[in-house]
């Protein structure tokens, strides 16, 4: 296949990385995208779906269909009888699961391409995330736990309701104009095992942004790049209305020099003591300040647009974890950075029963 080339990636080495969820549009995929970029690597991509696109995909060397009900111990097995060097989650599941076992992988001579355990554990539950960095002096959206009817009480209307945790992507989360929406969207969560909370909604017109900061593992901050995200169409929407906006999971827009922004998403990186890739997502209040609404400790699903534009956070990260750092310095190329879904023909009798 042939590898466009990034001035910070290298031939010397050819390294096995396994990517554990590797579903179409995800995070594993955009992963797998960006260190196909570079060259050097053997790609292997796991999923527990026989149906996952990036098992057709062609950008991966080969692909393995993971058991559900024994998830760590087959993906350990993979690692170990396919030699891999560095495994790194594909989704918000994965890094969950993997972070819990990280022991039984680093014992066994594989690195993990996600944040410390901490941070993970830190980041995963809202609540705990927003009230940790309101503690440390950051300005962020007022967050309710929504606990008990009377936590609306001290809900701001209009507000975003969501998930306490695994709401990346914007699943489950719900724009309430009043008390009554609230009670209903919360109920709504309370009742699938979800722990709702409400958050300060900040309007969009200002400017949404994904950031990704990238730490290296003893917390020196190596880069930061920002994404101004555009919606010229519903790829990149989840619900709107005339007086509100919550953006999907599907990122584009314009990659610059938003200083100012990044120099937030540092500081937060810097606050939970980040270790690895960091993910901030957040808007421009009337003030101008970028306030953060969803901060997740992994790599964005933007991460190929960011490898594009220059900053390939993913290989400088493996290269961080063994060893080979590159000094060279991130130069990124500002412009528009487009998305659009592709689509892919299996045959019958291709996907394993």
């Amino acid at each position: 296949m042939a590898c466009r080339l990034d001035s910070s990636c290298s031939f010397r080495f050819v390294t096995r990385i396994l990517i554990a969820g590797i579903g179409g549009a995800s995070l594993g995929t955009e992963i797998a995208k960006s260190l196909r970029l570079c060259g050097g690597y053997s790609l292997l991509g796991c999923d527990i779906s026989a149906l996952a696109y990036g098992r057709y995909s062609q950008v991966f060397d080969s692909t393995f269909v993971v058991q559900r009900d024994r998830y760590i111990e087959h993906v350990l097995e993979i690692c170990i009888s396919e030699k891999v060097a560095v495994l790194i989650p594909g989704a918000e599941e994965p890094t969950r699961l993997i972070s819990g076992a990280r022991e039984r992988f680093i014992e066994r001579g594989v690195h993990l391409g996600l944040n410390t355990a901490g941070v993970v554990a830190q980041l995963s539950n809202k609540r705990r995330c927003f009230a940790l960095l309101h503690e440390r002096g950051l300005r962020v959206p007022a967050t309710v736990s929504l606990d008990s009817p009377s936590a609306l009480e001290r809900v701001n209307f209009p507000c975003i309701i969501k998930p306490a945790e695994n709401s990346g992507g914007s699943a489950f989360v719900f724009f309430a104009r009043s008390k009554k929406d609230g009670e209903h969207y919360a109920q709504y969560l309370s009742a699938q095992n979800m722990h709702p909370i409400a958050q300060d909604y900040v309007p969009h017109d200002k400017g949404e942004f994904t950031v990704g900061v990238l730490s290296a593992p003893d917390r020196r901050i190596v880069g930061s790049i920002a994404l101004k995200r555009a919606f010229p169409s519903k790829l990149s929407i989840q619900s709107q209305g005339a007086d509100f906006l919550i953006s999907s999971g599907i990122s584009q827009g314009h990659i610059g020099p938003y200083r100012d922004v990044c120099s937030v998403a540092e500081e937060i990186a810097r606050a939970v003591e980040s270790a690895g890739p960091l993910n901030v997502q957040g808007r421009v209040d009337q003030s101008g300040q970028f306030v953060p609404f969803e901060i997740n400790p992994r790599f964005s699903a933007s991460t190929y647009l960011r490898a594009l534009a220059g900053f390939n956070e993913v290989d400088r990260f493996v290269k961080l974890l063994l060893g080979r750092e590159t000094q060279s310095p991130i130069v990124v190329k500002s412009g528009w950075y487009l998305r659009s879904l592709t689509e892919l023909f299996v045959a019958d009798g291709q996907v394993p029963q």
